[in-house]
């Protein structure tokens, strides 16, 4: 089974990843934009967006904090699925370079990939907005979980280094980004419906270079019709290619 796109990996000098939240719902983590997406409901009446907007952190961080402590601090519930230790494997064989992902679970470094390149940051880091003193998750994550609003000893207001709506991407993360899939003969595009920008554009800058895509996502993407190859699956596609690994 995907024999071509075996042939393709094979081949390809410069192989990258491009993922999004749809590879988390394997491991068990809820979309955000599906049909059961997180983004489809309220939270004490703001949508999920507003919650995520930077103004809304800063004028009601109690907000927040109490939405994440549902779906963002509980990180350690969730274990990588096919799709993970398949990149992770890929990148071990020599077959891929990197992951530019959208998700901020972790998942693809528990797998055990070394290039990972989070485009909307990352939990495991957070700072303190007055004096920009430093926290990791493991101090941060149970404070939340008990209900409180993390605060640094100077009095600051700590925010997890996640991009919020509001809030622009790390120009050199995506400069760079852009500039390594030009370069890439082969994009791998999974579990994202390429709707959010400027990240959904990534994909294209390798077409625009040469390159090929295959996209693997459940719903249709706005980059279909560029694709060398389309699947639906990533289950059934990640669980052929983590096989593939083991007995090439």
């Amino acid at each position: 089974m995907y024999e071509e796109l075996k042939q393709m990996l094979q081949e390809s000098r410069r192989t990258l990843a491009f993922t999004g939240a749809g590879i988390s719902t394997l491991s068990g983590i809820r979309d955000f934009r599906g049909k059961n997406g997180v983004y489809l409901e309220p939270w004490h009446g703001k949508s999920v967006e507003e919650i995520l907007s930077l103004d809304c952190f800063l004028a009601e961080p109690a907000l927040f904090y109490g939405w994440a402590a549902e779906f963002l601090y509980r990180l350690e519930e969730f274990h990588p699925a096919a799709v993970h230790r398949a990149l992770a494997g890929l990148e071990q064989s020599g077959l891929l370079r990197g992951v530019y992902t959208q998700n901020i679970d972790l998942l693809h470094q528990q797998a055990g990939s070394r290039h990972v390149y989070e485009l909307h940051g990352s939990p495991a880091r957070h700072h303190c907005l007055k004096c920009r003193k430093q926290f990791g998750y493991a101090e941060i994550a149970p404070l939340v979980l008990a209900g409180k609003v993390p605060r640094c000893g100077c009095g600051g207001l700590v925010k997890p280094d996640i991009v919020f709506y509001g809030e622009n991407l790390d120009e050199a993360l995506l400069n760079q980004a852009f500039a390594d899939m030009e370069k890439a003969e082969l994009v791998l595009v999974l579990g994202s419906s390429l709707t959010v920008q400027p990240a959904a554009s990534l994909p294209m800058a390798a077409n625009y270079g040469g390159g090929k895509i295959v996209i693997v996502n459940a719903q249709p993407t706005p980059l279909d019709r560029y694709a060398a190859l389309r699947y639906d699956d990533l289950q059934s596609v990640f669980e052929e290619l983590e096989n593939w690994l083991e007995h090439r």
